[in-house]
């Protein structure tokens, strides 16, 4: 008989409960054809007590020590406020790294993965809100922001706290195949593959504009008049320049192009009418100012990660607070 596999969570200081949680469920739902459990799963912490997110305080059996005779290894994201990472905590992880053992971050555990050296050189994600500051804290890792999960082979990391549930569905697949992934799955109410990444999640804001910016009026203009064509030339003489000199003056003030941004604002259009109104698609794509259905389903897909309809599937009529935006 074969031995179960041994998955550690490893538990921190101002540990967010769900970010444990998810891994902890799915691995220990997780059931072989025969009934059997494939993995053993216990939590780990360099104390005993440990105070986590919520006002909750965790009873831990396990030391630090687990890591060691762990198959898998589980660091879940901690809360704002977090104190500094131990250099146990650190050395400890580093030590699992060495021997070969599987690591996998959940949401902002990318941070502890990061500092701990682990994801110098390869790719990585965690939650889009966190992205940004995960590249400048942490230059040598390459961050993808617009995934579900990124699988290195050894070192693994989730997005948001729900993609750990995808990440988890994916190492089950690796280690046992898609027959049992797939009961996992059934297990926790949710698809085995989702389609498109986190960037479905995101809410494209535009690029901020600084207060009393000369190209306010013109923004908004620009939000106005989405569903009618809208050049270059138009938008530099409403705004009383040259097109080199708009050209110039709106990078300097936006950071992007203005043709980037009147594609970004048809988008953000567009994802608003998906999930508020009743209308096609091919009209939301008129509406939206996209000339043709080909060009406003690359559009969509190329900004938002899965296409027009599998985002209406995903979102219409599930707002439950007023949105901002056209």
């Amino acid at each position: 008989m074969a031995a179960m596999h041994s998955v550690a969570i490893l538990v921190l200081d101002r540990v967010v409960p769900f970010d444990m949680a998810a891994p902890m469920q799915v691995f220990d739902w997780t059931r072989l054809p025969d009934g059997r459990r494939p993995y053993r799963v216990r939590l780990c912490a360099e104390a005993p007590e440990v105070p986590a997110d919520g006002g909750l305080t965790l009873r831990v059996e396990r030391g630090l020590e687990a890591l060691a005779d762990a198959d898998t290894v589980i660091v879940p994201g901690r809360a704002e406020g977090a104190p500094p990472l131990s250099p146990a905590v650190l050395a400890a992880l580093r030590r699992a790294a060495d021997a070969g053992t599987r690591i996998a971050s959940v949401c902002v555990g990318a941070f502890v993965l990061a500092e701990a050296g682990l994801l110098d050189g390869l790719r990585a994600t965690t939650h889009w809100m966190a992205a940004e500051r995960l590249a400048a804290d942490f230059p040598l890792v390459e961050v993808q922001p617009d995934v579900l999960y990124v699988d290195n082979g050894q070192i693994l990391t989730s997005a948001g706290a729900a993609a750990a549930l995808d990440m988890c569905l994916h190492m089950i697949r690796r280690d046992l195949g898609s027959v049992v992934a797939a009961n996992a799955a059934r297990m926790s109410v949710m698809p085995l593959e989702r389609e498109g990444g986190q960037a479905q999640f995101i809410v494209h804001e535009h690029p901020p504009v600084p207060r009393g910016s000369d190209l306010e009026p013109l923004l908004e203009w620009i939000e106005d008049n989405l569903a009618h064509e809208v050049t270059l030339a138009a938008m530099a003489a409403r705004a009383g320049m040259s097109e080199r000199t708009f050209s110039r003056r709106f990078r300097e003030q936006t950071g992007t192009t203005p043709l980037q941004w009147l594609l970004r604002a048809r988008v953000r259009r567009a994802q608003y009418l998906l999930e508020n109104s009743d209308h096609t698609v091919e009209r939301i794509g008129r509406q939206a100012g996209f000339g043709s259905p080909t060009s406003f389903r690359e559009r969509f897909r190329k900004v938002v990660g899965t296409t027009p309809y599998a985002y209406r599937s995903a979102f219409h009529g599930r707002r439950t607070v007023p949105v901002t935006g056209p």
